[in-house]
């Protein structure tokens, strides 16, 4: 039995705005875009810092007055998430923000929207030298799985998918599919988190979308250059392409990725494969602290 998802993984932009209004119109176009072809979008890795070119010019060039500024937009910016994903009746990872879970402390959090309406949210679990030593940005809640109408997904924000007990976690906790949101300034970044889906694909015999940020943003020291591609990729093996690669992005351009997955594909991989990673692998101990999450 074929159980497929349809997929539109973002090489993102990073915007710069006067108004409001313009980037709820970006925002509107390329989900417009993508919807027709897709049930489940993914944006990048700190994408929504493009809000921050929304404030004052003195916020704009201080990374703590960005975050700080950028906490009174986060309620526009999952009201029209929402809304678009109930239009549209898609799944919709949002790009992350960095936001305030309490006074002064912020994480790195992607919001997942269904076509309900319903949302949940996957905190980054660890940081990069730029987010711990310039950002001021800490590791959130733990790992979740995400339990909707198109299977069960998780998120591995960026340098999260580069730990392999970290995503285990998530598939001893029953993901199918994880969606590694990243933003990298280089392309030993961009293959770093690259390597790190195909690894993952490969010992859980899953799939893994990596989205991505692209171009330069000059008025941002957070997100001024983006360099990377998206990618969707599966363990190569019996039915699956040989390079584990279904689809790949051209490098750099702006641009949706879209990709069709067989999740029932995979599933007999992991039960009649050339090898039996997914198996193989003793089970961690720490796997039943993952929350299991519905998202109808």
């Amino acid at each position: 039995m074929t159980r497929t998802v349809r997929i539109a993984s973002a090489q993102y932009d990073i915007g710069c705005f006067a108004h409001w209004d313009d980037y709820a119109a970006k925002l509107t176009r390329w989900v417009a875009e993508a919807a027709p072809r897709a049930e489940l979008l993914v944006f990048p890795e700190y994408g929504a810092m493009e809000l921050a070119s929304l404030l004052p010019a003195p916020a704009r060039a201080d990374l703590g007055l960005q975050i700080a500024g950028m906490q009174a937009l986060l309620p526009g910016f999952m009201s029209l998430h929402r809304a678009l994903a109930m239009q549209h009746r898609i799944y919709l990872l949002a790009a992350s923000s960095p936001v305030e879970v309490r006074p002064g402390i912020y994480c790195n959090r992607a919001h997942l929207f269904s076509p309900e309406g319903n949302v949940g949210w996957q905190d980054k679990q660890v940081m990069t030298r730029f987010e711990n030593e310039r950002w001021g940005i800490s590791a959130g809640a733990p790992a979740r799985v995400f339990d909707t109408q198109l299977g069960h997904l998780a998120v591995a924000i960026c340098y999260d998918v580069e730990f392999p007990a970290l995503v285990r976690r998530q598939v001893e906790a029953g993901a199918e599919l994880i969606l590694a949101p990243s933003c990298t300034d280089g392309l030993a970044g961009y293959h770093r988190v690259r390597i790190g889906c195909q690894a993952r694909a490969l010992e859980n015999q899953c799939a893994v979308v990596q989205s991505c940020t692209v171009g330069e943003a000059p008025w941002s020291e957070a997100v001024d250059v983006n360099v990377g591609a998206a990618g969707v990729f599966v363990p190569p093996d019996s039915g699956l392409p040989e390079n584990g690669v279904v689809a790949g992005g051209t490098l750099n351009a702006a641009q949706w990725l879209f990709a069709e997955l067989d999740l029932a594909a995979l599933a007999r991989v992991r039960e009649e494969g050339q090898v039996l990673n997914h198996r193989d692998w003793p089970r961690q101990e720490t796997s039943a602290a993952v929350q299991l999450q519905p998202l109808a």
